[in-house]
């Protein structure tokens, strides 16, 4: 099982090529810009992002655009004042608010109505809000994470998406490959599901034959990531014998991958190449050499910026927050909590 750094699955040379874009920007707080049909993980990609960002302390708020009505989506988005609207007995802060310091993650931004795509734009240039109903300007702290399954060039085409929104969210974009283009990851990732669910469903682990790891590696997968997953999980509950064989699995399948026999053998995964010299993410190895939980490693490697920060910057504090892209008031924040003078 090859788990990376960044806390998803994936030796395909597809993957190793995000992983080394992941690797580079996460400490940055530039906005990042995600694509790829549903079910790649984009999500999941995102919150690896955070984890691995200088603002994993502070709150990681996801909002699905596509999912909350037009009308609803500015109130979650800016949070309302008390009698803005029918209903708004109180005054409610929105997910900008919510993620102060942290990151906010608009998935499925392409969905967005027009007008609430300036209001967007206006975070991104000036990082203020405005709840609706008020008549106060916040300013708020976030890095901006935005992602869709959509061709948003297509849609800047077709006057769907603002054409200046979509530059300020490209500045890093990133395309996440369907499951179909990642060769070995496949099985890779059947063995890990296959693993977590026998877990989960407190039975002996599941094995796959070598005609269904032929078939599962030349499907489609047109649901990605997500359609393995629950497949996986449907195995598990299903599959009678210690081992999922051709006659577990489903029409569907079968039929698209056509004569067993004539199956090529499945992709080996291939080789993880080792990152450039330079920085290296810390490993687990390095958390049990210096014998500390998980915590008090992170908050040791925080410190050891912090105080490298301060050197650099001669002690003054707001050199030191612009080398480490943070408020200076973050960055007392943290130092108090330290107590590092």
């Amino acid at each position: 099982m090859s788990l990376n750094k960044l806390g998803t699955i994936g030796q395909s040379s597809a993957m190793q090529d995000v992983f080394s874009v992941l690797a580079k920007v996460a400490p940055t707080d530039s906005t990042i810009l995600v694509t790829g049909e549903s079910g790649t993980g984009k999500e999941l990609l995102v919150r690896s992002l955070h984890a691995n960002s200088t603002r994993n302390n502070a709150p990681f708020v996801p909002i699905n655009c596509g999912a909350i009505p037009r009308e609803l989506l500015e109130s979650e988005l800016f949070g309302h004042e008390k009698g803005a609207f029918t209903h708004a007995i109180r005054s409610r802060p929105g997910r900008f608010e919510l993620a102060d310091g942290g990151t906010i993650f608009l998935d499925e931004i392409g969905e967005m109505d027009l007008t609430l795509q300036v209001k967007i734009l206006r975070v991104l240039q000036e990082k203020e809000i405005e709840r609706v109903g008020g008549s106060s300007i916040k300013n708020v702290d976030v890095r901006i994470v935005a992602a869709t399954n959509r061709d948003l060039e297509a849609e800047v085409a077709a006057g769907r998406f603002r054409e200046d929104l979509y530059y300020r969210l490209n500045v890093i974009p990133l395309q996440l490959p369907p499951l179909r283009e990642r060769g070995g990851d496949i099985l890779l990732l059947c063995e890990h599901f296959l693993q977590k669910f026998c877990d989960k469903q407190q039975r002996s682990r599941l094995t796959l034959s070598p005609d269904t790891r032929k078939i599962l590696a030349a499907y489609g997968w047109p649901g990605n990531v997500r359609e393995l997953e629950n497949f996986m999980e449907r195995m598990t509950i299903l599959c009678d014998s210690s081992s999922i064989t051709p006659a577990d699995l489903p029409h569907k399948i079968l039929d698209q991958v056509g004569v067993v026999s004539e199956l090529p053998e499945p992709a080996s995964p291939e080789p993880v190449r080792q990152q450039s010299a330079g920085f290296q993410w810390p490993r687990i190895q390095d958390l049990n050499d210096q014998n500390l939980p998980l915590k008090d490693f992170l908050d040791t490697v925080e410190e050891k910026l912090l105080l490298e920060a301060l050197q650099q910057a001669n002690g003054i504090k707001n050199q030191a927050a612009e080398i480490l892209g943070v408020k200076r008031t973050t960055l007392i924040e943290k130092l108090k909590k330290k107590k590092i003078d």
